[in-house]
């Protein structure tokens, strides 16, 4: 039988901590949130690699040193409310749900979100709320936000989620240009999002996220 508690604490040991990511309750979360239970059945050995996990029809479980460090760059607290963007399977809110007051998971396919709801429910991940949508229109009618985070590639940013932000919030967003990707975190001060760069990282881009190709004649 695969000893998975095991490979929680080397997916710590030997990713998230040498990356920087010391900060105790993100620690804490990803050893105790079990990663190989929100990944499909047969990518269970995939779970603490350190690559992304396919979920299937082109999107991904983020890998583990890539999404601790979204984590820390955010500087969650226990009174925040987030807005996680593809939450898949639900791993990402699961560990976030450990951290802050409360999560929104979003998520626009309706099979995968069912089995999300599921597995956060078995979980007792009691603070997260399961919606069904497109992503790029985020989750209004549960919003402000005091943090949003998208677990995947973005090359356009949707007006909506940025409209949903507080002022005062953080947003983190992996843009992709091509091949390559900047981690970026954004501060929305008297309306308007200010970003600074926070570390190099790449990600299948999201539905919804693509950048609209010009119109010309």
């Amino acid at each position: 039988m695969t000893d998975f508690a095991t490979r929680r604490r080397m997916m710590v040991d030997t990713q998230v901590r040498p990356s920087d990511v010391t900060e105790f309750p993100i620690i804490d979360a990803m050893l105790n949130v079990p990663r190989e239970v929100f990944v499909p059945r047969d990518r269970i050995e995939a779970a603490y690699a350190d690559t992304d996990v396919e979920l299937g029809a082109g999107r991904v479980l983020l890998e583990p040193r890539l999404f601790a460090k979204m984590l820390d760059a955010l500087n969650l607290t226990n009174s925040d409310f987030v807005l996680d963007v593809g939450a898949g399977l639900g791993y990402s809110s699961a560990v976030i749900a450990r951290i802050a007051e409360a999560v929104v998971a979003l998520e626009d396919d309706e099979e995968r979100a069912g089995e999300a709801q599921a597995l956060l429910t078995e979980h007792q991940a009691d603070n997260v709320i399961l919606q069904t949508g497109p992503l790029g229109q985020g989750a209004a009618e549960h919003g402000p936000y005091d943090v949003i985070i998208v677990e995947g590639g973005v090359e356009d940013l949707p007006q909506a989620l940025c409209d949903q932000l507080k002022d005062g919030g953080r947003i983190a967003v992996i843009f992709m240009e091509k091949a390559l990707g900047t981690v970026r975190v954004g501060h929305k001060i008297d309306g308007v999002i200010n970003w600074r760069f926070a570390f190099n990282g790449t990600a299948p881009v999201l539905p919804g996220f693509e950048k609209q190709a010009a119109f010309a004649l």
